[in-house]
């Protein structure tokens, strides 16, 4: 069986290489090499490098439903497709192609969290557990028919960080008893419940801004969720007229019982933290990093900041006048 991959993000590699080893690999099919930095310079997906030291041929396609890229992955004649963190939407015809079908490696308990953002949406929600899905694909996002799932708990302190290394680890396993199944007729295809259907969309840079609204509980989720990208941020002014920036990292203690304070209102600034009243309860953080400085635990940071008890953090779209 001639096996194709398709996969760019981090969360790939341990199943690639998974597969390189097995052999029968085709080749890889990857996202183009991308402007990193400030100097602009075009750099690989690490999932390339680690095809070259296999010697396993790596096709780059800008855009794989149309023309040259279509042709591409077509010329390597696959049997089967495997598909995870690819980055890109596959036409039908693609789908079509291998006499094996074409199948797709989920980092959720599908239907739920279908997206890209899976892995946070499951620590944000507060669900007990996730884990890997293998589907054959579909036109639609994350709708095809699932051929095996395994779940693994999440735990209280558990970030995007943390949660992602657990899955990309557990996926070759997955995979491999699947493929192992697709190759000797023994697997079964399970409709989704589409009324079960949650969707988690791309993340971008802003949303990693803080809304103190929300309730103490659902932020310190999201701020877990969101370690390390996007990351968590607020904003305060410094006294001068000057709007800093501050990044909020995890570990944060929930204050159900905290003093009535305005969302976003600091209720205390000391060395055991920096209290900080949500839309229900409050959270004290430890550590924390202002914009271009160094992360820094709260007491050596406030060495530095004059924040007092009633400061205010906000998001720039509530910025105070």
């Amino acid at each position: 069986m001639r096996k194709l991959f398709m996969g760019t993000g981090e969360i790939a590699l341990p199943s690639f290489r998974m597969m390189a080893e097995e052999g029968d690999l085709a080749g890889l099919v990857t996202q183009p090499d991308r402007p990193v930095g400030r100097s602009a310079k075009p750099c690989p997906p690490r999932i390339k490098k680690v095809a070259a030291g296999f010697g396993i041929p790596v096709v780059q396609p800008e855009k794989v439903r149309v023309g040259e890229g279509f042709a591409e992955v077509a010329a390597l004649e696959p049997d089967l497709i495997v598909v995870m963190a690819y980055g890109q939407i596959l036409p039908r015809a693609l789908l079509e192609m291998p006499r094996y079908g074409c199948i797709n490696v989920h980092a959720s308990l599908l239907p739920r969290h279908r997206g890209a953002s899976c892995i946070q949406a499951a620590i944000e929600a507060g669900d007990p557990e996730t884990g890997i899905s293998i589907i054959y694909m579909k036109e639609d996002l994350d709708t095809g028919d699932v051929i095996t799932r395994q779940a693994v708990p999440l735990h209280p302190d558990d970030t995007g960080g943390t949660v992602h290394d657990r899955l990309a680890e557990l996926a070759p396993v997955v995979l491999k008893e699947c493929v192992d199944g697709i190759a000797g007729g023994e697997v079964s295809r399970n409709p989704q419940d589409d009324s079960l259907a949650t969707y988690a969309p791309k993340l971008h840079r802003g949303d990693g801004e803080v809304d103190w609204n929300q309730s103490a509980r659902f932020l310190e989720r999201r701020i877990r969720a969101h370690d390390p990208w996007p990351g968590s941020f607020t904003s305060f002014n410094d006294g001068r007229g000057r709007v800093r920036r501050l990044k909020i990292f995890p570990g944060g203690r929930l204050l159900e019982d905290a003093p009535n304070g305005s969302p976003g209102e600091l209720i205390s600034v000391s060395s055991s933290g920096i209290a900080v009243a949500c839309g229900k309860g409050g959270i004290r953080f430890s550590e924390v990093q202002m914009e271009g400085g160094n992360r820094l635990p709260v007491p050596e940071f406030i060495k530095g900041n004059s924040l007092t008890a009633g400061d205010r953090f906000f998001s720039l779209a509530s910025a105070p006048e």
